[in-house]
Formats: structure tokens, sequence, C-alpha cells
């Protein structure tokens, strides 16, 4: 049996190590795209998106590590395991996330007093067009493993590059309004408009991270999931109280106290709870429960 879990702890670290490696490849390659395509039409829309795209390739590599390390098993010293490292990585993602955004609003700002001609319109709506393609591909593997395997840095990752669908084909539209209106100053404009996004992007990110740095519990579908588990079992026990619930990377941290029958045996009370912890992760999944017993009166 233990074989068979290590066996799909490997696969769990091989399958979210390879997307996670997959976005930084996809990322490298899109960032000297754009930095091309930048130089050569001059545009500050199509470098905010290089800029852009440099935060999406630290915040990729930062994803590849903190998902090899998320899933190193519990040591003495971290006895709930490695999980919040995904979280952490969140908080660091969306910080450089916000970094790029100010680096953009300078440029389209300091662009607006002397907005320089563009050339090579073809080519910059081209790489714009190239890069939400590679993008969709890409965030869809993301999200869809991150999903499956319950990673908050995958699904970050995703989430960055699922911004940038939109802003690479709202700077390639913008490229294109510019090309036959001539109106220059567009260019900024369609700077400030990405670093917006990407601003209410950084935020969203960064709030969810803390949240489960700071313990928050579980969501109230999740909670509504683990009652109802319980509650089958309710003719075996008094009652339930003291329900706690929080999330560490993917693993879903659940503590309740159970109040038994005096009567109750050692050993049918252990295999009650053996019972409930194997029906909550099979509900749920990644779930490490802690059951604590109170004797009821006699």
């Amino acid at each position: 049996m233990r074989v068979i879990n290590l066996k799909t702890d490997t696969e769990k670290k091989s399958r979210k190590g390879k997307v996670a490696y997959l976005s930084v490849l996809s990322n490298t390659f899109l960032i000297i795209l754009k930095v091309t395509a930048g130089i050569l039409s001059g545009s500050v829309s199509i470098i905010s998106e290089a800029i852009h795209s440099s935060m999406d390739l630290a915040a990729s590599i930062i994803a590849f590590f903190s998902v090899k390390e998320s899933l190193k098993p519990a040591d003495t010293k971290h006895p709930f395991g490695h999980g919040k490292i995904e979280n952490i990585s969140g908080i660091i993602e969306g910080v450089l996330i916000l970094i790029a955004a100010v680096m953009i609003v300078y440029e389209a700002i300091r662009n607006m007093a002397g907005a320089r001609e563009i050339e090579q319109f073809d080519i910059a709506i081209g790489v714009m067009f190239i890069s939400a393609i590679v993008n969709f591909f890409v965030s869809k593997e993301l999200y869809k493993v991150g999903k499956e395997e319950d990673s908050m840095a995958l699904e970050a990752d995703a989430l960055h590059l699922k911004t940038d669908i939109y802003t690479s084909i709202g700077v390639g539209l913008g490229m294109l309004v510019i090309k036959l209106t001539g109106i220059i100053m567009l260019d900024s404009v369609i700077a400030l408009i990405v670093a917006g996004l990407i601003i209410k992007e950084a935020v969203h990110l960064i709030k969810n991270a803390f949240d489960y740095i700071m313990d928050s519990k579980l969501s109230d579908e999740e909670e509504a999931e683990i009652k109802e588990v319980i509650e089958i079992y309710k003719d075996r026990f008094i009652n339930y109280h003291k329900l706690k619930t929080t999330k560490s990377g993917n693993m879903r941290l659940i503590d309740f106290h159970l109040t038994l029958e005096p009567n109750m045996t050692v050993k049918e009370a252990h295999e009650l709870m053996g019972i409930l912890k194997k029906e909550l992760d099979e509900k749920l999944g990644n779930t490490r429960v802690s059951i604590h017993i109170d004797p009821g009166e006699g």
C-alpha cells in the first residue's frame, strides 16, 4: 500500500513540475518576441507587454520551485508538510505583478510627453496575437492541472497568463486602431489600461494567498460537505462540535470534537474515527483530519 502512495506522489510531482516548466519555457519565448517587436515598433504598449511577460516569467520560475517544495513529505520541523510554500509564492507573484504595473504606468506617462512614431505595425500586431494564442493553450493546461491537483501556485500562474491573453489581444487591436487612425497617443492609453488590468489581478491574487496564510477557514461549500459526511454517522455519536478548518497548500486541515456514549469501547471509537477520516478524504481529497474524543455523561 505504501508503494502505491509513493508512486502516486511521484506522478503528481512529475505532472505539476512538467506543466510549471512549460510555463517557464513559453514565457521565455514570448519575452524574446515582445522585446524584439517593441524595439522594432517603438511602441510603449508592446514594451509594457514585454515587462508583463518578464514578471510572468519570474512568477513561473517561483511557481516551478514552490510546486517542487510543496510536495515534500512532512518532517519533524514541518509536521503539517510544506504546502504553504505555494501560498507564499502566490504573494510573491502578486507583488511582482504590481511592480510590473508600476513600471508600465511610468513608461506610459513618460511616453505621453513625447509620443514616438510607431513603425513595423504588422510585426507588432502579429506578435501580440501569437502571444495570445500561446498563452491560451498554456494557461488552459496550467489551470486544468492546478484544479485537479489543487495547486495554488499553478492556478496563480494560469491567472497571470489568462490576463496576458486579454492584454495581448487589447494591445494588438490597439495597434490596429493606431495604424488605421494615426492617433499615436492611443499607445500610452492602451498601456495604462493594461496596467489597470494587471493591478486588479495582483490584488486578487495577494488577497487569496494571504487568506490561507492567515489560516482562513475552508469555503462554506466545503464545510457543508464536511458536516454532511459527519452527520451520516450521527447515530454512532451524541454530537460533534468545535469544527475548525483551514488549508495548507493543497492539504485541507480539518479538526473537530466528537462526543461519544460513555460505554463505547476504545476499539469502537477508533473504528468510527477511521471511517470518518476515510469518508472525508474521499469526499474532499487531500485531507488531514484530527478528531478529539469527548466522553458523554453516563
